[in-house]
């Protein structure tokens, strides 16, 4: 077995292959840039390499520079983890003329699959369905749209090279296919170093399913069932789990038997993802092949316990698989949440900064749940598990400079049901200050209807959010236990009040019982009733709950006992109450006495300041392009400038008529949120 293996990745990715070659008795070198010195990945490698600027195309993508860095250390093989080099042909050319060994597929399957154009002609050859498009070159913005009209819009515009979301646009009209084109081309090129772009068919209500399949380089190959990715925003997945809720055994095995014919045609080894688009009579297309590790790739391993990773490794040794298609078994369910730093009440902006608290809920087990003697493993110990990949840590820092995920947060049950409740709690119970992130909308996500149903499909966030996400709306018993939560956690920091002021011996009489809770625009008059065990909260009107826990006054989390049922919340203090987030809900909670509550309703609300006649900075980046001038008038919808951040270039289009009074930034500025760029009159 190989004795050092250099990750040429980052992040929680790079950490995750080390977690397995650690258990495998594999040394590793981690290689950073000036941006991810002091990153995770580099304190759990047992070597680190620097190897330049903090941007990807200065420092991850030279291949140059990688290379020098496994000669330095002599490094046996290569994982190259996802995104960055690998996909590139070159990368493996270049290691393997070096005899390195390439902890992926080999360079024709690569040049073959990896290329997203090449692949279609393939997939054509060896009568796969496929989506219509064109699959050659495009030569410029006006050859877009001559070929979108003649696919019929709406249309996918891809970067060939592509990969998690870059240099995707989907396109309705003869403009929207201009700037797509554009901005893809762009994206493909910081990304990846290539700005080839396709153009096919959308196709409208689709589900995005994916088949892992894994080989050897002996003529092995089999697939370990299905991921459901379909709950996207802007082309990347957000929510993913395994199986899909919405095959069946038959279409499965036909899906399954395809991608490993597809596979074994370009003489494919090691792990790799057949993607499908599937429409509701479960009629699949091919939609393309990742010759690398996918981002989901732990809720294969949750299902079917095998570890991905390792087998990759064992096969870039030159080992057979050590089981056949027979042997796989899918155990329950799992579910994945990617944890992004962007704020879902911006749009999914990226965010940046300084991770201030970071505290993940406690993993049932550590590492790839699988057993390593036969390969194949039973269940998770205990009726569920908990599994957080992270490449991040508390006091770190998230960077403009790379993708926005911070965590990947998984569970795994029996069922889907439980394994969606089990989500809810591990989702409560993660706490996460200092950036914008998607918590909110997560939680959203695993309570509505669609998505329990399992009915949801890639237009899920568009169609269900139209007017984007702006928090969550509790069902009256949920705010009911808050607010009776609330009142007695209220009580118990009033008691620690008194007792710190000195003032009373009877600090609890002194406190009182009667206390009026506000919170979602609702109020609620309660009476406490506290005993050793815990409180009964009784409501003005009739009802009561009974709350027990031992939250103390600071503690950010807070888990108690609600009648018969476990509510987690996350806690901050605010004048006259709590900042209290549950659900996706994110409440301020007053709690006030009776004479309090009186006076609270004559105070007059602040009124927040008017920004309709100015263009705000939605998210830090840099300025790509100023679209306008000053005096122009615009139109509604009308593109205004573009931003890129995290590797994404985000089109700020005018929201109404207007004209433009004054321009404060140029093409090239770095910009800081909420920074003014144009104004208008």
């Amino acid at each position: 077995m190989f004795k050092k293996i250099l990750i040429a990745n980052r992040g929680e990715i790079a950490c995750r292959v080390i977690k397995t070659a650690r258990k495998m008795g594999i040394k590793t070198v981690a290689i950073y840039s000036d941006a991810d010195r002091n990153a995770l990945h580099v304190k759990m490698a047992d070597e680190a390499v620097h190897i330049g600027p903090p941007p990807a195309n200065q420092s991850y993508i030279v291949i140059d520079k990688v290379m020098q860095a496994i000669k330095d250390t002599g490094a046996e093989a290569v994982h190259p983890g996802y995104g960055f080099l690998s996909e590139n042909a070159k990368f493996a050319e270049a290691l393997e003329a070096a005899g390195v060994a390439f902890i992926g597929p080999p360079v024709g399957a690569i040049e073959k699959m990896g290329d997203k154009i090449t692949s279609k002609k393939i997939a054509q050859e060896a009568k796969v369905s496929t989506v219509p498009g064109h699959m050659g070159l495009i030569d410029d913005a006006e050859h877009a749209v001559q070929i979108s009209n003649k696919v019929g819009y709406p249309v996918m515009i891809k970067a060939s090279a592509g990969g998690g979301g870059k240099g995707m646009r989907i396109a309705w009209n003869d403009d929207e296919a201009r700037e797509g084109f554009q901005s893809s081309k762009n994206e493909a090129a910081n990304s990846f170093g290539d700005d080839r772009i396709f153009i096919e068919k959308f196709v409208t209500q689709p589900r995005h399913i994916e088949i892992q399949v894994l080989c050897d380089s002996h003529g092995n190959g089999i697939y370990l069932g299905e991921r459901e990715c379909s709950i996207q925003r802007r082309q990347q997945k957000v929510v993913e789990e395994a199986p899909s809720p919405f095959l069946d055994e038959a279409t499965r095995k036909a899906m399954g038997e395809q991608s490993v014919a597809l596979a074994k045609a370009v003489d494919y080894a090691s792990a790799g993802t057949v993607e499908f688009i599937v429409d509701g009579e479960r009629n699949f297309y091919f939609l393309e092949m990742n010759t690398r590790l996918q981002v989901e790739h732990p809720v294969t391993e949750l299902i079917t316990g095998v570890d991905l990773v390792e087998q990759m490794i064992r096969v870039a040794y030159g080992e057979k698989l050590a089981m056949a298609q027979k042997d796989v078994t899918l155990t329950g369910w799992a579910i994945e949440n990617r944890l992004y730093a962007e704020d879902p009440y911006r749009g999914f902006l990226p965010s940046i900064g300084r991770l201030s608290r970071y505290r993940p809920p406690a993993e049932t087990a550590s590492g790839p749940l699988l057993d390593n003697d036969k390969w194949q493993g039973d269940a998770p110990a205990g009726d569920f598990a908990v599994r957080n990949d992270t490449g991040v840590f508390e006091g770190g820092e998230i960077s403009m400079y790379y993708d926005p995920m911070i965590a990947k947060l998984c569970t795994w049950a029996p069922t889907r049901l439980e394994a969606i409740e089990h989500m809810r709690d591990a989702l409560d119970g993660f706490e996460l200050e200092g950036i914008g992130h998607n918590l909110p909308f997560l939680s959203a996500v695993m309570d509505h209807d669609i998505f329990i149903k399992g009915e949801m499909t890639t237009a899920f966030i568009e169609e269900q959010y139209p007017e984007g996400f702006e928090g969550v709306e509790l069902s009256e018993d949920a705010l009911r236990n808050i607010a009776a939560s609330c009142a007695a956690m209220h009580r118990v920091a009033e008691i620690r009040r008194t007792r710190v002021s000195g003032r009373m011996d009877n600090h609890e009489r002194r406190v009182g019982k009667d206390w009026v809770v506000t919170l979602q625009g609702q109020e609620f008059v309660t009476t406490i009733e506290a005993d050793p065990m815990g409180s009964t909260v009784h409501f003005e009107g009739g009802g009561k709950v009974r709350v027990a826990s031992d939250w103390t006054p600071g503690d950010q989390l807070a888990k108690l006992d609600v009648d018969d049922g476990r509510l987690v919340l996350k806690v901050g203090k605010i004048s006259g109450g709590f900042r209290i987030r549950s659900r996706g809900a994110d409440l301020k909670v007053h709690v006030r006495s009776p004479r309090q509550a009186e006076l609270a309703k004559l105070m007059p609300e602040k009124i927040a300041p008017d920004t309709s006649k100015l263009l705000l900075c939605p998210m830090p980046g840099l300025v790509v392009k100023i679209n306008v001038e000053e005096g122009e008038e615009v139109q509604e919808g009308q593109a205004l400038c573009t931003i890129e951040a995290m590797k994404m270039e985000n089109i700020l289009r005018a929201e109404k008529k207007g004209t433009v009074s004054k321009i404060n930034a140029s093409a090239g500025d770095s910009l800081a949120v909420d920074e003014v760029i144009m104004e208008f009159e």
